[in-house]
């Protein structure tokens, strides 16, 4: 059979479409670290400004989570995730012809917009085409992407830049972006079935839920206490590991190290390694073990203890930090163990809207949590500007890398109590309580 023709193929080469999309994804999302030079210098905008131009793409992100879980549950994956590749790639072009900082602003948050729809689509596509003791591992393996995406946004991105331009970089993504767009057209289907194909041995048979289903089980995850766990997991770890790569990482080891950015940001490279390896190693061994809760609570008190060295030392040998961003990283990977844990709660139909709850509040963490860093560190301002960047003393990064600290300290006390929630209802008989079975540790 070919590859069009042989289902097992075939949902490679949808999963393939879609991954190109979310990869582009994680460039855009990653790449103002590069362009932010040539931002300030082509809007003049100050950092405070850059920084909320940053953001624009996070809270657009995180708001968009649940209008996408419901839009692929009812229609799936392939023209909620060509009409995202197309919006994101449409607001990179503005982005590119922006004369100020309005437009530019609002061509941010339209790539977010576009962005947003992806990793959900990406995933309900994988309900339908992958087993369910797959689900973890194509949850780790496309967040595996956003490693990659984050390692083309590094010194690839710069060396683009450098040679042909900011703007000509840009446009050249949303080119791609575009063409990736025709390939989920081509490639993607609800299931098998509907593409004409044989089912997949052991990948349940999927419904399309009405509104009124979908709206139940809406109200029933917003008065699910486990859903709110998972929340506050994801916002928290979530929310740390992109503040730590994405942003105050590089200034932190500028400021305490004296280092130069270049060489600072072969840490956050080193800590996108991390996230690469890490997602789809971690979703494997889950799928393997038939465990969920054990490794979330693992990886989350690793992450905690990992973070914890930075407020306890201020500056570990740099070998170590190279370790630290590395483990960081790598947590993204117990972190996404959220979702699978989510989706098996609920029937299958309600899978798209269940996972984007949880992920929303993650990109609200990526969006909420660089700030409140950034108002703990203003606290301990030098006085001195380096290079249009207001300067912080060593005590102000350790207190701030406590916040964070503290904030996967809370990820882990939830993980623990979700799991004595579930404890409870095995032994009082009421697994699967929600529609869905739930997996064991």
């Amino acid at each position: 059979m070919s590859a069009l023709t042989d289902p097992a193929k075939r949902r490679w080469l949808g999963w393939g479409s879609l991954a190109v999309v979310f990869l582009l994804v994680n460039v855009h999302r990653l790449s103002t670290a590069v362009l932010s030079e040539q931002l300030v210098d082509a809007f003049a905008i100050s950092a405070s400004q850059l920084g909320t131009l940053h953001a624009s793409f996070f809270f657009i992100y995180a708001v968009v989570q649940i209008p996408t879980g419901v839009v692929s549950d009812r229609y799936g994956a392939r023209y909620v995730g060509a009409a995202g590749a197309v919006v994101l790639s449409a607001g990179a072009v503005a982005f590119t012809l922006s004369g100020g900082y309005l437009t530019a602003f609002l061509s941010r948050a339209v790539i977010g917009l576009g962005s947003g729809v992806i990793f959900v689509s990406t995933l309900r596509f994988c309900t339908s085409w992958f087993r369910v003791d797959e689900f973890a591992t194509m949850t780790g393996v496309t967040t595996g992407i956003a490693g990659l995406g984050a390692i083309l946004a590094t010194v690839p991105l710069a060396v683009a830049i450098d040679r042909i331009g900011w703007r000509p970089t840009v446009r050249a993504l949303a080119v791609v972006g575009f063409a990736a767009a025709v390939a989920v057209v081509a490639l993607v289907r609800r299931s098998p079935s509907d593409a004409g194909l044989d089912p997949i041995e052991n990948v349940p048979k999927q419904r399309t839920a009405s509104l009124r289903e979908t709206g139940a089980h809406l109200r029933a995850l917003l008065g699910d206490l486990d859903q709110w766990l998972l929340s506050v997991v994801f916002f928290s770890a979530m929310g740390t590991i992109l503040t730590v790569i994405g942003l105050w990482g590089v200034p932190y080891l500028v400021v305490v190290y004296d280092l130069d950015v270049t060489a600072a940001s072969s840490f956050t490279l080193v800590g996108a390694v991390g996230m690469l390896i890490g997602a789809p190693a971690v979703g494997r061994v889950s799928d393997r073990l038939g465990r969920r809760h054990g490794p979330l609570i693992a990886g989350l008190g690793l992450f905690t203890l990992v973070l914890a060295v930075v407020p306890a030392v201020g500056d570990p040998p740099l070998p170590a930090v190279a370790g630290l961003f590395f483990l960081v990283g790598f947590s993204l990977g117990f972190v996404m163990l959220s979702l699978p844990i989510i989706k098996e709660k609920y029937p299958a139909e309600a899978s798209g809207v269940a996972t984007a709850t949880v992920n929303g509040a993650g990109f609200l963490g990526g969006a909420v949590l660089p700030t409140a860093m950034g108002v703990v560190l203003d606290g301990y301002r030098t006085g001195d500007v380096v290079s249009g960047t207001v300067v912080y003393t060593e005590t102000g990064y350790r207190v701030a890398f406590a916040l964070t600290t503290a904030a996967v300290a809370a990820a882990f006390c939830c993980a623990v109590w979700l799991s004595l929630r579930r404890r409870r209802r095995v032994g009082a008989g009421g697994a699967g309580e929600a529609g869905g079975g739930e997996r064991k540790g």
